[in-house]
């Protein structure tokens, strides 16, 4: 179980990754395919050209750290196709998760959820101490 906060990204390499690369070939990678800093402190995630094993990478102010899963049956699903001319998709603490425990998401529907936007709480502020 991995607890994230909402500041950390999550990035999905959408092209198989030698797993046998250790922190420094996973960090390149990172840079070269999801053209990220592994510094960031965000999560990158890579699978095997099978997709039965990943490996997370996180930078986490000391070192690198990383996260090794295989399955013993069936493979990880990318949720969704990365836009055009990406090579990676960017995921949620939830999706990623439930891509860890093995479910395929991509016949899933995801429910329209309301989030503030940065621009929407500074206008709306400036608005209220307008009227007072």
């Amino acid at each position: 179980m991995l607890t994230l906060p909402s500041s950390v990204r999550i990035y999905v390499a959408a092209e198989a990754v030698d797993l046998r690369r250790g922190f420094d070939g996973l960090a390149a990678a990172t840079r070269s395919v999801i053209g990220e800093s592994p510094l960031s402190g965000h999560v990158f995630v890579f699978l095997n050209r099978r997709r039965n094993r990943v490996k997370l990478l996180v930078w986490d102010r000391t070192g690198y750290v990383i996260v090794y899963k295989r399955l013993e049956r069936g493979t990880f699903e990318l949720p969704t196709r990365p836009e055009a001319g990406r090579r990676h998709v960017e995921l949620d603490a939830g999706e990623l998760g439930l891509m860890l425990e093995g479910l395929d998401l991509r016949g899933a529907r995801r429910r329209v959820r309301w989030y503030r936007r940065p621009q929407q709480a500074l206008v709306g502020g400036l608005e209220q101490r307008a009227s007072l």
